[in-house]
């Protein structure tokens, strides 16, 4: 997969079958956008193209909204590559460009730097300066422009369609196994292991403090169920989202007991991927009955089936 930041970057004979939007979390709603594409593309002898932006959109017309996103740009690159996809297009969400009508942005970005034969949108995708561009515009303009252009339906489970605001909502509740049926794998934080307070050492339960990407949405505060995945060896392990309320923490942690685990991995990338919620964030009287409650959740992570 190439991956292009600039358009002027881009150059290539062969015409493109693209999708447009975010794609945050390139959830199952999304794959069957990139599976549409990769059809047409194959059937038509065009490339695929993925056009996303960055920053997201909302970070610039809401600098002050705390928005959390489920991909970093490098699990995002990881996801279309494993899809298939032949391009992958991060452009800038700068001032020029939010100020394109959804006509203008067809015009001179899709059809003169892209050369686009096929487009594909989401069922509620709106583009351009006051979300000028829409499903009708782009069938207007494909019989001008020599386009051709489809509108996918939504993708559902247990009736309700799938989207990234509902993946984020499932994940702040605690909900992990509705959030990863909607992503169609199981959500992820990778991050450097940094050094803690080494309180769970004392106690039996060495923890490895994950410093994540600060764009990355945690879930709920809470006791997880994880794979942990280190230099690409899978573990099971016991994650904690919170405090730390018994021992008086204010810092927000991420924190994970890796099961028959026992090396030095500071400084190390890890990867925990969430398979079950244990319970909420505890403040337990002491030390005992932490303790108490970390071999309970030891004990349903080892039943756990991975």
């Amino acid at each position: 997969m190439k991956v292009f930041k600039n358009f002027k970057d881009y150059s290539s004979q062969k015409p493109l079958a693209l999708s447009l939007g975010m794609f945050d979390g390139v959830h199952l709603g999304h794959k069957s956008i990139i599976d549409e594409l990769i059809k047409i593309g194959s059937e038509n002898d065009l490339d695929t193209a993925i056009l996303t932006f960055w920053p997201h959109p909302r970070f610039v017309f809401n600098p002050k909204e705390d928005l959390k996103l489920l991909n970093t740009i490098e699990e995002k690159k990881f996801l279309m590559e494993k899809y298939n996809i032949d391009n992958l297009f991060l452009k800038e969400f700068d001032e020029e460009f939010r100020n394109l009508t959804g006509e203008e942005f067809v015009r001179q970005i899709l059809i003169d730097k892209l050369n686009i034969k096929y487009l594909i949108i989401g069922y509620d995708h709106s583009f351009g300066k006051n979300k000028s561009g829409n499903f009708e515009l782009l069938q207007k303009l494909s019989k001008e422009l020599d386009f051709e252009v489809e509108q996918m339906e939504a993708i559902n489970i247990h009736e309700n369609n799938i989207s990234s605001t509902k993946i984020r909502t499932a994940l702040l509740t605690g909900n992990v196994k509705e959030a990863n049926e909607m992503l169609g794998y199981s959500y992820s934080l990778s991050g450097t292991v940094v050094h803690g307070k080494k309180i769970g050492r004392t106690i039996g339960y060495p923890t490895a403090n994950i410093e994540t990407d600060s764009i990355k949405l945690l879930p709920k505060k809470g006791a997880y169920i994880v794979e942990v995945y280190i230099k690409r060896k899978q573990y099971k392990g016991m994650l904690s989202v919170g405090t730390n309320p018994t021992v008086n923490g204010e810092k927000l942690t991420t924190e994970v007991y890796i099961l028959d685990f026992d090396g030095d991995i500071y400084d190390e990338n890890i990867t925990v991927k969430f398979r079950d919620f244990l319970h909420d964030e505890i403040k337990f009287e002491g030390l005992e009955k932490l303790i108490e409650r970390l071999d309970e959740d030891k004990r349903l992570t080892e039943q756990f089936n991975f």
